[in-house]
């Protein structure tokens, strides 16, 4: 049976970076999203979608993702790279169905509570 066309769905650009941001700050190790002033240039420049620590830019059907993030201390920093470029590209083929090309994951800084010692 072949499906019938009802028209087209169009997406904001601030919806993937709503995507990523909420992906990224489920996960318990991140202490949260940092800004990164290349974002200013690029919207400046008009290049892909920018919000507070995430840059999305979609090019047809495949999005490339920049995470700006501040961990949490005690944290394996690699292993948590790993997982958010892992969860990040799901949570984007899932909800929207467009294919991911990269994750860049930044790491910033590592957020440590006053009182605790550094290592």
């Amino acid at each position: 049976m072949e499906k019938e066309s009802l028209g087209k769905v169009t997406l904001a650009p601030n919806v993937l970076t709503t995507i990523v941001s909420l992906t990224v700050l489920s996960d318990a190790r991140v202490a949260y999203l940092c800004k990164d002033w290349r974002n200013d240039v690029g919207r400046i420049l008009g290049v892909g979608s920018a919000e507070n620590g995430v840059r999305v830019d979609v090019e047809g059907n495949t999005v490339a993702v920049d995470v700006h993030l501040v961990a949490k201390s005690n944290v394996n920093l690699l292993e948590l790279g790993h997982h958010l470029q892992a969860e990040i590209s799901r949570a984007i083929n899932e909800m929207v169905g467009l294919v991911v090309r990269e994750v860049n994951v930044f790491i910033e800084d590592v957020d440590i509570p006053e009182g605790e010692e550094q290592v």
